[in-house]
């Protein structure tokens, strides 16, 4: 999604939320609310519909709302906003992102008096607190918790920290006129969760700060240093761009990206051959600059080969290029092919595709195999399948298969819910008519790590299991997952036949690189999928990849890589094991 998308997607959830907490009409809100959610998931950038002219062609955005969405482009301001912000005590804003308080209870404490995070902590010490609807002891015990912990920014989502660290590489270029701009630090490194967006730009001179200041997502700028600008965003995303002579471009990008252990590192090296490295350059014993203006330049003479950022924190010493390349030569590709998606959702439970339309798109991404696996009974909230609606699902997808024709096979599974035992949400009998079982924790994510470990070992040596979704059921940057021991649900999966997956979702990316890296080392499979619930989630393919390739994972190690005639003769020959035939 576009920065710009985003921009004005928070800017109509802002004005929805200030509506609420007004008592406005609820038509008014849901009007926001709905432009919002199209803003969030249209693929396109939205400043290419302003430019031509067709934003009232988008779902949801009538002219009123298109006029908005020309001022925020145009200047960076919604004065529609600004005066809604003006009408509110400022303290209720900071109320919203406590636990259990939406825009409704926030009215509701500003009824009684309590504006702020200061007013509400004495109202819960003192027990003076009027009753909130829907609101019981276990939440005002969360409400009280979160309080009391020091206000942290919460860090960024892989996906939104790129699509920030792209729009300002995009300006930087033009009409900045870097010569060059890229991506660092940890979004260079495909992390999970960012602190930071670190954005490195190359000029002969660099620009004055003000000059990034007049984007409409950029809030101000500040000098931090020679060469570094601090980045306020609009949108209270943290960023910085680091400036750097063009000369110097591969060993400023070396540093800038990291981690620090692999950069001082190359610095050790570097001295023990008699050479010097610093994010200005490289120079020989007598200080004589060497060529530095690329990243293979900078390894090249330190005896190295090119690294790729992913692969910068793998326990490799440096001093061992023999090791790298052996460890580079298999590494799965960027352009490993997305044969098999084998996790996905339609309208059967709460994807937003029927399986017809959900196969349409993957068939023209390339796809050559789909699995539906929708949500399992115990399920509700996502309105999970009962077995009778399993087996009425099985007929759609079979009149789906007769419309997409052979180019792609389509499978019948299931997303069942490991249950806080360790037993699954279907009984046998039904798991066995599945052609993929994808068993995932959703509830009781509170167990403790012995708990939760026996929990998904029972899962992961389950007979009719194929593939352990999101395991550690973690969701970037609200819940951390359940602690387990997944060395010990590596060891199972492996020793059952159970692929450990890694959910490509930037809201998961579950597993994580380095619990991936274990989970080979110990001789699991990965199932890298999408989880897709819309057809632009079948995109996320590529934040999967990253995290195999920090794992060190070989295309022969991850199911979905496979030619689709391997990978279905391999599931055939699993089921047929499983029942025992």
């Amino acid at each position: 999604m576009s920065v710009y998308n985003k921009l004005v997607a928070r800017a109509f959830q802002r004005i929805a939320q200030l509506l609420q907490i007004r008592g406005d009409d609820g038509f008014k809100i849901r009007a926001y609310q709905r432009a919002a959610d199209t803003l969030r998931h249209w693929p396109e950038d939205v400043r290419q519909a302003w430019r031509e002219n067709r934003l009232t062609e988008l779902p949801h955005i009538g002219p009123a709302l298109a006029k908005k969405i020309d001022e925020l482009l145009r200047t960076g301001r919604l004065s529609y906003l600004e005066r809604l912000e003006a009408e509110v005590p400022p303290g209720l804003l900071d109320l919203l992102p406590l636990p259990g308080l939406g825009p409704g209870r926030v009215r509701a404490l500003w009824q009684q008096g309590i504006t702020n995070r200061d007013a509400l902590a004495q109202a819960l010490a003192q027990g003076t607190l009027p009753k909130i609807k829907g609101l019981g002891a276990k939440g005002l015990a969360r409400l009280q918790a979160a309080l009391v912990e020091p206000a942290t920014a919460a860090p960024l989502r892989l996906d939104a920290a790129r699509t920030l660290a792209q729009a300002l590489a995009e300006v930087l270029l033009e009409p900045l006129a870097a010569d060059r701009a890229a991506a660092a630090g940890a979004v260079r490194r495909w992390e999970a969760a960012i602190d930071r967006v670190t954005v490195l730009a190359a000029a002969s001179v660099p620009p004055e700060p003000q000059a990034l200041a007049g984007q409409p997502f950029v809030a101000r700028v500040e000098p931090a240093g020679p060469g570094t600008w601090q980045v306020h965003t609009a949108l209270d995303w943290p960023a910085r761009v680091l400036w750097t002579p063009p000369e110097a471009w591969g060993a400023a990008w070396l540093a800038a990206t990291g981690p620090q252990a692999h950069w001082e590192g190359l610095q050790t090296r570097a001295a023990a051959l008699g050479l010097r490295l610093q994010p200005t350059g490289l120079t020989d014993a007598q200080g004589r600059p060497l060529p530095a203006a690329t990243e293979e330049q900078v390894y090249a003479a330190l005896g190295l080969p090119w690294l790729p950022p992913c692969a910068r924190h793998w326990p490799i010493p440096l001093d061992r290029p023999d090791l790298w390349e052996a460890a580079l030569a298999d590494l799965l590709p960027w352009d490993a092919p997305h044969t098999a998606e084998l996790h996905a959702h339609t309208t059967w439970s709460d994807g937003k595709l029927s399986v017809r339309a959900l196969a349409q798109a993957a068939l023209a991404r390339g796809l050559r195999v789909l699995a539906i696996t929708d949500h399992s009974q115990s399920l509700k909230v996502a309105r999970g399948l009962s077995i009778d609606d399993l087996r009425r699902q099985r007929e759609e997808i079979r009149a789906a298969q007769a419309d997409v024709g052979s180019g792609l096979r389509l499978l019948q599974g299931a997303e069942v819910d490991i249950l806080p035992d360790g037993s699954l949400d279907y009984p046998d009998e039904v798991l066995a008519e599945l052609d993929v079982v994808v068993a995932s924790p959703h509830q009781a994510l509170d167990q403790g790590p012995a708990e939760a470990t026996r929990r998904l070992v029972r899962a992961a040596s389950h007979p009719r299991v194929h593939i352990l979704g999101h395991p550690t059921g973690r969701m970037i940057p609200r819940r951390a997952g359940l602690p387990v021991d997944l060395d010990a649900v590596a060891r199972a999966a492996a020793a059952h036949g159970v692929a450990l997956e890694i959910n490509a979702n930037p809201h998961r990316l579950d597993l994580d690189g380095e619990a991936a890296r274990r989970a080979l080392a110990l001789g699991a499979r990965l199932s890298i999928d999408t989880d897709a619930h819309r057809a632009a989630e079948l995109d996320y393919w590529p934040y999967g990849v990253a995290t195999a390739r920090r794992a060190g994972a070989r295309a022969a190690q991850v199911l979905n890589t496979w030619p689709a005639e391997r990978l279905l003769a391999f599931l055939r020959r699993a089921n047929a094991a499983r029942r025992g035939e």
